[in-house]
């Protein structure tokens, strides 16, 4: 990690944080949204001079206690501070730092054994490594691409399968960002960064908003060009076998349109798979 991107982290983070949710009084004019630096500084207790040399890249070994004051000064969640003590230096690497395409042949086997359940396996770059067949049919046989990022930005029926593409494309940012952190030189994850970066305008955008944060437990809604509207729950969970790769199950609440509607997308599925 370089310290102009410790730098960018802090800067971004500052113009989120309203003087306000800080507890401090909004006075006098602001040039721009968020907490001023020497009130970060204040809040953090250090000096405005070594604030500003942090920002400004020319201070590059801040230490855990100046990083936990500057997480708690900036509001930051936990994912927040974990990538900002990566991003200091501070903060151990994954034990598997490179991304990892092999999944283990048991949670294929158990993925399979969902039929009712879409699942996907992803890594850090957002690559689809593993689906079942409810997944596949879900997301269209992935005739776009495999690469959960370049469906949310690059497909071109994006915004109409994602009922809610504005908050799914926020959230896809910052989850890759925090994998960008685990393993930044990774080259297939600074290649589909590259790419995103060229192709798509909104994922830059998001992208310079330096947002971090994982997966929890949230719900996505679909409009399916087969089965019609599925509002589905999301469960992530952390592949133990693989560090840096997760795994997602969908499900949608029992006795619900939805549920009838992916009943109908499973059907369609294991017809395809029983050709």
């Amino acid at each position: 990690m370089t310290s102009t991107e410790l730098g960018a982290y802090l800067k971004a983070r500052r113009a989120q944080v309203t003087p306000e949710r800080a507890g401090l009084s909004s006075t006098g004019h602001r040039r721009v949204p968020g907490l001023r630096r020497e009130e970060v500084a204040s809040l953090a207790g250090v000096s405005v001079d070594y604030y500003v040399r942090l920002e400004q890249g020319r201070e590059r070994s801040p230490s855990a206690q100046v990083v936990e004051a500057l997480a708690v000064a900036l509001r930051l969640p936990e994912d927040g501070r974990l990538h900002l003590f990566r991003l200091a230096g501070l903060s151990p690497r994954a034990r598997s730092a490179a991304v990892n395409d092999h999944v283990d042949p048991g949670l294929l086997q158990l993925m399979s054994a969902w039929p009712d359940n879409p699942a996907i396996v992803y890594n850090r770059a957002y690559d689809v490594l593993a689906s079942n067949a409810i997944a596949d049919a879900l997301f269209h046989d992935w005739a776009h691409s495999r690469n959960l990022m370049h469906v949310v930005f690059t497909e071109p029926a994006a915004r109409s399968f994602y009922a809610d593409w504005h908050e799914v494309a926020r959230n896809s940012v910052a989850g890759f960002r925090l994998g960008y952190g685990e393993a930044p030189d990774d080259p297939r994850i600074r290649r589909v960064l590259t790419e995103l970066l060229a192709e798509s305008a909104e994922f830059a955008r998001l992208w310079a908003r330096h947002d971090a944060r994982g997966k929890a437990l949230e719900t996505k809604r679909f409009h399916h060009r087969d089965v019609g509207t599925l509002t589905l729950s999301m469960q992530t969970f952390d592949v133990r076998s693989s560090p840096g790769q997760e795994l997602v199950v969908y499900h949608a609440e029992p006795g619900s349109p939805s549920s009838e509607a992916l009943g109908l997308l499973g059907s369609l599925a294991a017809g395809v798979h029983q050709r």
